[in-house]
């Protein structure tokens, strides 16, 4: 089994990555691989709704980081996803990968049935509720089971390295991915 956490900050190994990698740690001592891939200087364009991944199962635009990304989502047991919360939402990576994800994923259905998602979301304040809630959407709005923990999938902090101080948040992780791995290995043993 393998989870993908795709880290949507223009933060490389800032507080959002250190809430993935807290749940990411949870995964691994539970035996499923993992692998991070953070959009940090990396571009994802928009969706161009021209419908030329109709199917293919992927982007007909490769002129970015989106098509080996998406690649590593359909091939992925489990998708964790990351956000900062800038404004009251997902960064602007993380909102172009999961439009041009679903598109991809609307036209060809079935992509990710039964796969596990969860999210977590960083802020320094507020926010981070929404974060949460557009990642969750895109998982349940295709067939994903999504897992939960004790609270809000949430950490705060303003300065890159603030989350760690947040010991509530990094409490929820490690049981978010403990939640996660019960969840992956429960479907993958019907």
């Amino acid at each position: 089994m393998k989870v993908l956490a795709i880290n949507g900050s223009t933060r490389k190994d800032g507080n959002t990555a250190i809430l993935l990698n807290t749940v990411l740690a949870e995964l691994q001592r539970a035996g499923i691989e993992t692998e991070l891939i953070q959009l940090a200087g990396e571009t994802i364009n928009p969706c161009h709704a021209c419908w030329g991944c109709a199917g293919r199962k992927n982007c007909v635009h490769v002129y970015d980081a989106f098509c080996p990304i998406f690649e590593k989502m359909k091939e992925a047991d489990g998708i964790l996803l990351g956000s900062p919360s800038y404004s009251a939402n997902v960064s602007a990576s993380m909102q172009a990968l999961l439009e041009r994800s679903a598109v991809i994923a609307d036209i060809n259905p079935g992509l990710f049935t039964h796969k596990v998602g969860a999210a977590v979301a960083a802020a320094r304040r507020a926010g981070a509720l929404q974060a949460v809630d557009v990642m969750n959407h895109f998982f349940l709005n295709h067939e994903m089971f999504v897992a939960g923990a004790t609270y809000w999938n949430m950490g705060y902090g303003q300065m890159p390295g603030d989350v760690a101080k947040d010991e509530e948040a990094l409490s929820n992780m490690q049981n978010l991915g403990k939640n996660t791995a019960f969840l992956l290995q429960a479907i993958n043993n019907k």
